[in-house]
């Protein structure tokens, strides 16, 4: 008998529970330790019904997905749920916690199935390009509908107890905290009045309109641009409604090894575990103290800190927000309000809750009001001058022990820990906007930065609903350094013969949101056009310079969408780019000023020259130890940059897509054509392709 599934009776009810922790993961052991333990009480003269139930903290929380792409070891879960549909004894399956994937495969496998009302079960395999590929596309339907089950698999969300409960998922919720004495009983009370043996697969699917299929496509064709498995999850409900149970069966296994044998899976599948691994500190040990963080403190009202405030309140943590005027500090409150509120009107939150995280947000116009919280986080405008200000008014009034924080997006950090004397209090704690919607967050780490700060600020960005990632001071951090790269390229290639709308369409097709030039509409021309005014001559000189186009288009008054017009055109409110044959000429006379003599450029050399270079730079980034190691770039460019998860991340995409020395040898080649220095190979990425390793063997 195997270990991870135990045996044993209550009277003439058999118990199978499930001991593997700490989430009950479908390994191989536990699949053979069910299927024979259904087998021997299915044959047990004295045992009327089984209930199966998971030991510890949830029934089987999914499969092992450890095992994908790995040899077949142990039985097959068709075979395990086959084996419990088959049985000649009633199988109650008793759920609580997260029954997910697998977990509720198995489940509809079971004859019945009761659960605790806090469970909450699943198909999320799409979020790792998957589908459920034990029968959940042919079982889920017969139970639900075809328009639910669709839905819910599409979605992978999930499903609280009592709607499942309500679509025929689950049969009872088991009331009190005894799950296996309720399923017991229930078990008990079947065999007393003689229940059938009701298995899902011989159901009937309800089919709600025959144009169901079409009309879904059609619904989820945006957000599924790129993706693979919503497209296949789509083909096996419609299986489910038009085959027979084996043949549709067939079917999704067809679809299923389809995608588990694709790149995009294996991609959404690297970063499943990368993210999680990004919020692992490599000499920060799991069990580092951190500091109570029961209060905080947000400096500016602004659609930063307003975002920022919005973070700790919608996790239940008290926040301080500041401001230097009162108009100011109530146009901040009024925004949060109104976003609550918008987000109540879409169902999003109850309209009590609007009310219940406002009394959350206290405004104050002293620094004094800041003085009891633990941690503080600057959200003020982005210059040395005015943060020095503001950390140094923090150090007078802020009470010993709490975390100094800045939002900086590119600022050195440890020259702002330096206006204060307790600079192992200080790190950066960069949101990106919209910062209550975004979900990275780097966390930037200065020379001085206390181990307990990094350990509790890293905690903290969890509770808050982000995605941390642990990055180090220098210029831009990691996405911002690299986005500059692109950034470059993009330009240039304007300057040489590409136009916005082509340069958009390539990075879009590859997966991105939007292109850098729509994206710069977006954010405000403006803030880079600043920028580059405080740079003198000399500096513009020592590189070649980017900005002519984007200088000649702000200096019309074109800062993108906030004025209807940047590289593109806006038919305010519709935020559509259109091309404009006004910024053409400003591109075409750019050329002739400088002396360029435009010619085609193709996609593919399109592709390269932004994305190529954004590699290297990862690469200087890995070398100089400001990221500690290629998945946390990945994981910053997925979550705050919009780099497709089918693809990975940028530098698993090098690995795994491109090739290293592919990369390389087309650097080399852009390099001897301009004889520009910008793209010189980096030493790590050459003595990588010098020693045949990847990214991720660091």
């Amino acid at each position: 008998m195997s270990d991870a599934v135990l045996r044993s009776t209550q009277g003439r009810i058999g118990i199978l529970t499930i001991n593997n922790p700490p989430v009950n993961a479908l390994a191989a052991a536990v699949r053979d330790g069910i299927k024979a333990g259904i087998e021997a009480f299915g044959g047990d003269a004295n045992i009327d019904a089984i209930v199966l139930i998971g030991g510890g903290r949830t029934f089987i929380a999914g499969a092992d997905i450890r095992e994908f792409g790995k040899p077949p070891q142990g039985a097959n879960l068709n075979d395990v749920i086959a084996a419990m549909e088959n049985c000649p004894k009633i199988v109650v399956a008793a759920l609580h916690g997260t029954p997910l994937g697998g977990g509720l495969e198995t489940a509809l496998g079971a004859h019945y199935r009761v659960a605790l009302p806090s469970t909450r079960v699943g198909l999320p395999e799409v979020h790792l390009g998957l589908l459920p590929g034990a029968g959940g596309t042919q079982r889920l339907p017969r139970l639900t509908g075809a328009k639910y089950a669709l839905d819910a698999i599409l979605s992978g969300r999930h499903i609280p107890a009592p709607e499942a409960k309500n679509k025929g998922i689950i049969d009872a919720l088991v009331e009190g905290d005894d799950l296996l004495a309720g399923a017991v009983a229930h078990a008990q009370m079947l065999v007393a009045q003689n229940a059938p043996r009701r298995r899902v697969r011989d159901l009937t699917v309800t089919l709600e309109s025959p144009d169901l299929f079409a009309e879904t496509e059609k619904a989820i064709a945006r957000r599924a641009r790129g993706f693979k498995a919503p497209w296949n999850i789509i083909k096996c409900v419609q299986a489910a409604c038009e085959l027979p149970f084996d043949e549709g069966m067939k079917r999704e296994r067809e679809l299923f090894v389809e995608l588990l044998t694709s790149q995009e899976s294996a991609a959404q599948r690297y970063y499943f575990f990368a993210e999680r691994e990004a919020a692992k500190v490599l000499d920060v040990p799991a069990d580092t103290p951190q500091r109570p963080i029961k209060t905080a403190g947000i400096i500016g009202a602004g659609t930063m800190g307003g975002g920022i405030a919005m973070n700790f309140a919608n996790a239940g943590i008290p926040v301080t927000i500041l401001e230097a005027q009162q108009e100011a500090l109530d146009r901040g409150l009024k925004t949060i309000r109104t976003n609550y509120e918008n987000t109540a009107k879409r169902g999003g939150m109850k309209a009590e809750d609007v009310e219940k995280r406002m009394a959350l947000i206290t405004p104050t116009l002293s620094y004094d009001g800041l003085k009891d919280c633990d941690v503080i986080i600057e959200a003020v405008f982005e210059t040395m001058e005015v943060k020095e200000g503001v950390f140094k008014k923090l150090d007078a009034v802020a009470k010993p022990g709490a975390i100094l924080a800045t939002n900086t997006s590119g600022l050195d950090v440890n020259q702002i820990a330096s206006y204060t004397n307790r600079p192992g209090d200080v790190i950066g704690m960069h949101f990106f906007s919209p910062a209550n919607v975004m979900k990275l967050l780097e966390n930037v780490r200065g020379k001085a930065t206390e181990k307990d700060v990094i350990a509790t600020v890293m905690s903290l960005s969890k509770k808050i609903g982000k995605i941390p990632v642990l990055v180090g001071v220098c210029e831009g951090f990691v996405g911002n350094r690299m986005l500059r790269m692109r950034g470059i390229q993009s330009a240039y290639m304007l300057e040489e013969g590409a136009l916005p709308q082509q340069v958009d369409k390539v990075l879009y097709d590859f997966g991105f949101p939007m292109g850098p030039f729509a994206m710069s509409d977006l954010a405000g021309n403006d803030v880079g056009w600043r920028i580059r005014q405080g740079k003198n001559e000399k500096e513009k000189r020592n590189v070649r310079y980017s900005g002519y186009v984007a200088d000649a288009i702000c200096e019309l008054g074109r800062f993108g969408q906030k004025t209807g017009s940047g590289y593109f055109k806006y038919n305010l409110p519709d935020r559509t780019p259109i091309p404009d044959p006004e910024v053409e000429a400003i591109i075409e006379e750019t050329s002739k000023k400088l002396g360029i003599t435009r010619r085609a450029i193709s996609d593919q050399e399109i592709l390269e020259r932004t994305l190529y270079p954004m590699v290297n730079e990862g690469a200087k980034i890995l070398a100089e130890g400001m990221a500690q190691r290629s998945l946390d770039i990945d994981v910053v460019w997925v979550n705050g940059y919009g780099w497709p998860v089918y693809r990975g991340g940028p530098m698993w995409w090098a690995d795994n897509v491109v090739g290293l020395k592919t990369i390389h040898d087309a650097l080399m080649k852009y390099r001897d054509a301009s004889g520009d220095p910008f793209w010189e190979p980096a030493p790590l990425l050459k003595k990588l392709v010098q020693e045949g390793k990847k990214f991720s063997q660091l």
